[in-house]
């Protein structure tokens, strides 16, 4: 890998197709050459697919039948891209803008530290004022909840702050190449959403290859568009079971620390419907659901 290695962009799009135009006219103007588009359609009901066809002719469409989730429509690009000759590959959500410039810092950052397995941009709000969303996350999987982002809400670090690791990677802007892919694996689809970029990280850490996080990197999130914010019932559903999964997966306890780690996740859940949900009654619907779920093992999409 060099600074000059092709790099393919997998977008991935379900039902909000002006935000997928959105999001590819921003990297219409990204400065890093060679750049390559795919844009994986998860099954749009709104025309997306023709839509983005029509105005980008140069982005490879990748049409699915139906949802597959985050994970499976995001394997769908990654292995086009693969097939492709992509060497380096960028995982980006439909609702993210991005930095002219955000390519480069993200090539450099894996080119200086040839076993990390991931380079991450920071994320901040769409809205202004400038506020960051992601800038790396802590991940105790013995503990049943996580909070929130590092430097949640406060302002951007500078683009001169070095890349530096973190527990997570964040997905929805990430840089990746085609060897960390082939030691690590693809996102685990049974997942469908939520915490398959916690299960990759975990993966790619137990292998001694670090997450970065790279400031210089910027793009803007107009945060869980796709499954109606952070307070939704259908996020606090995935969070709750793909969060539990994941930590019992990657941590196995014993029985007492076991019971501790779920009594804190559903509390902590519990308290983001009632405090940060619009509709409290469908949110702790959601909570009970989610984690009726987990209890018996049931993944992939939620119904």
């Amino acid at each position: 890998m060099s600074p000059q290695s092709p790099v393919t962009v997998v977008v991935l799009s379900w039902n909000r197709r002006d935000d997928t135009l959105a999001c590819l006219a921003s990297l219409a103007v990204a400065t890093y050459e060679p750049l390559s588009i795919v844009c994986v359609d998860n099954g749009s009901s709104d025309g997306s697919a023709d839509a983005v066809s029509e105005a980008f002719p140069g982005v490879r469409v990748v049409r699915l039948t139906r949802n597959h989730g985050f994970a499976g429509g995001m394997n769908a690009g990654i292995v086009a891209a693969l097939e492709g000759g992509a060497r380096l590959v960028l995982t980006l959500n439909n609702d993210m803008l991005v930095d002219p410039g955000f390519v480069e810092p993200l090539v450099d950052a894996l080119h200086e530290h040839p076993y990390a397995a991931a380079a991450c941009s920071q994320v901040l709000f769409a809205d202004p004022p400038e506020r960051v969303w992601y800038a790396g996350a802590r991940y105790r999987p013995r503990r049943g909840y996580q909070g929130r982002h590092l430097r949640y809400g406060e302002r951007p670090l500078p683009p001169g702050t070095p890349p530096y690791e973190t527990d997570r990677a964040c997905a929805g802007a990430m840089l990746v190449s085609r060897d960390a892919i082939a030691r690590v694996g693809l996102f685990a689809e049974e997942l469908f959403a939520y915490a398959e970029d916690v299960d990759w990280s975990l993966r790619a850490r137990s292998q001694g290859s670090p997450i970065l996080v790279v400031p210089a990197s910027l793009v803007r999130h107009a945060v869980s568009a796709s499954t109606g914010g952070e307070g939704s019932a259908t996020t606090i559903y995935y969070d709750l079971r793909n969060g539990l999964t994941v930590a019992e997966r990657r941590a196995p306890l014993g029985r007492a620390r076991t019971a501790l780690r779920r009594l804190e996740s559903l509390g902590a859940h519990v308290a983001q419907a009632l405090l940060f949900s619009p509709r409290r009654r469908q949110a702790l619907g959601a909570v009970w659901l989610g984690w009726k779920h987990f209890r018996a093992g049931r993944l992939g999409p939620m119904r």
